[in-house]
């Protein structure tokens, strides 16, 4: 039987919240559990893992060995000895040989569907120029139909070794993604996915010329005459709906199955989906209906604020079936950093001219937090540039002082760039960062020149400033803006190592125990479930990734080196390495 219900923090409890509602939530199931390792085991354990180490990230819990689970909940933690009584007949027994039992890694950011389509089309994520992704739309071209539209995601034009000719901003002209592909119209979305590259065919599929005007919060990017280069930034992109029309979209049950695949082979059990609209939720249902969905979705509503308002009461669910919860809207404030979108106080360094986009205007935010606290959904909010976060901030904290005392728990999504004084103000309002420590190294080699030395310094991805604060800071990918594997993210959390050797501020880094925290029972809390999953404590769900080293103790350079050997839901293997 499972137990859902929100555990309440003091009125006057700020930063400590989460320790003390993380030791109340621990101590209530261990007492209704009735079991420990020193107790007799009364039955057998569908599930023992023994031989290694068990971090249970829960102070009030010793690490151990071994590990028990009947029922789909943990009922031991100890040594071999202890677990070995729990053994029957039919219990499954893993022999860790060494290896390292965390709770379950959750994904607190990511994009679920977007994940299993990023599968099925041009990863441009490997591409180092403009020429390579050229090609690879050639060779795309010469496997499509006529007229076949073709999609890829992933480039970034801050990552390639040398800038493209002619090009705006460093962004290219279209001119040879258009030889190459004259035809077939072709549709390439930024790795952050906040900006979108077309050639010719699809601008004139999608009507789109000089004359074209700029929709509110996105922008053409144009050339000197005033002609589109092929580049759109934000709201912009969606000018190139019609040239997807016709085209055959992915089959949506496939989709989210690859992306469940995806994640559980990288040692997610849980999902934070960051913007989903009514009908993919009835897609879950059906899912978690039929047993197709293993992996638990945490999902947030995106859609206008009409909508919204006329659905999410009927679409409020926590714990359907044990693997789906709608509890959260999502909404975007402004755009991404790496395509001049984040919303600036003061202008770029590197486009003195522009200070970011706006993409939702703050009155229509402040409607989705009347919408949320009167139907008891979370808010959480897009923002990016220390614009964007004060504007979040300000709106949040007027939300919370006119609907009183209240554990909402409301999150700022990214929180990338931040003034320094508004860096004390999440754990004042009891906000939760929800950042993605992979972000900070993939993104370092550029942000200085995007923010300058002395902003970047203050306020950029900055976690220790943050967690000093008394702030409480979750982790993820944002996948698949970025891989979807915790791995990558936890090296850069504990790091700040940049592929080029360099360490981004190093001093903003976490420690090691922090950053696994991050990945674990602050991403419960953020999400209200601290008291089902995040730690291996006796009574919680058996959600367990086992890994080939343990993170706490493992040299640090050899940290991106592990391997999930496993990955557990509920007492089931979902997923083991091949060979185990």
């Amino acid at each position: 039987m499972s137990i859902w219900f929100r555990a309440a923090a003091p009125p006057d409890a700020r930063a400590p919240r989460l320790r003390w509602v993380r030791r109340l939530a621990g101590a209530a199931l261990v007492a209704s559990l009735g079991v420990c390792a020193e107790g007799p085991a009364s039955e057998p354990a569908d599930l023992v893992l023994r031989g290694g180490t068990v971090l249970t990230v829960d102070p009030d819990v010793p690490d151990g060995t071994a590990l028990a689970a009947r029922d789909g909940r943990i009922v031991a933690v100890g040594s071999d000895g202890d677990i070995d009584r729990y053994v029957g007949e039919h219990t499954e027994v893993i022999d860790l040989d060494g290896a390292t039992a965390i709770p379950g890694f959750i994904e607190g950011h990511g994009h679920f569907m977007g994940v299993g389509r990023s599968m099925l089309q041009l990863n441009l994520t490997t591409a180092t120029s403009w020429d390579d992704i050229v090609a690879m739309v050639a060779d795309a071209v010469a496997e499509a139909e006529p007229g076949e539209l073709i999609t890829g995601r992933g480039w970034h034009q801050e990552k390639w070794t040398a800038r493209p000719q002619p090009n705006v901003d460093g962004l290219p002209f279209h001119h040879e993604l258009s030889a190459v592909s004259p035809d077939n119209p072709v549709i390439l979305i930024h790795a952050s996915g906040h900006a979108t590259f077309a050639n010719a065919r699809a601008m004139e599929l999608a009507g789109i010329d000089r004359n074209t005007p700029d929709p509110p919060g996105g922008e053409i990017v144009r050339d000197a005459r005033g002609n589109p280069i092929g580049a759109f930034r934000e709201t912009a992109s969606g000018l190139l709906a019609p040239a997807r029309r016709g085209a055959v979209a992915p089959e949506p049950r496939r989709v989210a199955l690859l992306a469940q695949e995806e994640a559980f082979r990288k040692g997610i059990t849980s999902f934070h989906d960051a913007g989903t609209s009514f009908r993919t939720v009835d897609l879950y249902r059906d899912l978690v209906d039929d047993g197709s969905l293993k992996i638990r979705l945490y999902v947030m509503i995106r859609s206008d604020n009409d909508d919204l308002a006329e659905h999410m009461a009927e679409y409020r669910m926590v714990g359907y079936g044990d693997r789906l919860t709608v509890r959260a809207l999502k909404k975007s404030i402004d755009g991404a950093l790496g395509s001049h979108g984040a919303w600036l106080l003061e202008p770029y360094a590197d486009l003195p001219t522009s200070t970011g986009l706006n993409t939702t205007p703050p009155e229509e935010i402040r409607e989705a937090a009347r919408l949320a606290m009167e139907h008891g959904y979370q808010l959480n909010v897009h923002a990016i540039g220390d614009r964007a976060n004060r504007e979040t901030l300000d709106i949040f904290q007027e939300a919370y002082e006119a609907a009183g005392p209240g554990d909402y728990r409301w999150r700022v999504e990214h929180a990338q760039h931040l003034h320094p004084d508004d860096i004390p103000r999440f754990a004042e309002l009891g906000i939760i960062a929800s950042m993605q420590g992979v972000h900070a190294t993939s993104d370092g080699p550029w942000v200085i020149a995007k923010l300058g030395e002395k902003r970047a310094r203050e306020g950029a991805y900055v976690w220790r400033s943050l967690i000093d604060s008394g702030a409480t800071i979750m982790n993820g990918t944002d996948a698949p803006v970025e891989d979807v594997d915790p791995i990558p993210s936890y090296y850069a959390s504990v790091s700040r190592m940049m592929a080029n050797g360099e360490r981004f501020f190093p001093e903003q880094r976490m420690t090691r125990r922090e950053a696994l925290e991050s990945y674990t029972i602050n991403g419960a809390y953020g999400a209200f479930e601290e008291d089902l999953k995040g730690t291996l404590t006796p009574g919680k769900l058996a959600d367990i990734t086992v890994l080939s080293q343990n993170l706490l103790t493992v040299e640090e350079e050899r940290i991106p080196e592990t391997r999930v050997l496993y990955t557990i839901v509920g007492g089931e293997v979902v997923y083991r390495v091949e060979g185990h």
